[in-house]
């Protein structure tokens, strides 16, 4: 029997994991009626034998569990906040890849959590409505495209888009 991998939100990052669906439906079946604590607790049992945890996020993997196991249940669930979503967009073109590594390298520098995403795909680039790339998408706002900004210009970006802590 092929394994499931499901992509999953856990603490700030998208983690893949393996036999989630599956330890989802063992559990609610033995499981049902028990505490959230239990089943977070069989979940993550269950998970971890087929997944690498590190025990210091033990923790906020039992929450995306949970989270993941209330959906299947068809109860909406929301989303911990991400700090900053960041998009670049083009088909991997050269400027395209220096943007990506140039936003990597100022949120390392900065010790700022984000979720970023290259998008390569034309029909979604083009959904943003412009056709240079690359593009530079923050938190749903286009900043720039047909270049790779300099470096002081991404982090002012950066710093307009991140929430007040």
């Amino acid at each position: 029997m092929a394994q499931d991998h499901t992509l999953i939100k856990v603490g700030k990052s998208k983690i893949g994991i393996t036999g989630l669906k599956q330890a989802i439906e063992e559990v609610s079946k033995s499981f049902d009626g028990q505490s959230p604590e239990i089943i977070k607790g069989e979940l993550f049992k269950r998970l971890k034998v087929r997944n690498y945890i590190p025990e210091p996020a033990k923790e906020n993997y039992m929450e995306a569990f949970w989270r993941e196991h209330q959906r299947s249940m068809g109860i909406e669930v929301k989303e911990a906040s991400e700090e900053l979503e960041i998009k670049i967009l083009g088909p991997g073109c050269p400027n395209c890849e220096r943007l990506e590594q140039e936003v990597y390298r100022i949120l390392g520098e900065l010790n700022l959590g984000a979720d970023v995403e290259h998008v390569r795909d034309l029909k979604e680039i083009a959904s943003y409505g412009f056709v240079a790339t690359p593009g530079l998408v923050i938190n749903g706002r286009l900043v720039s495209t047909g270049k790779v900004p300099t470096k002081a210009r991404i982090i002012k970006w950066l710093e307009e888009a991140k929430p007040e802590e």
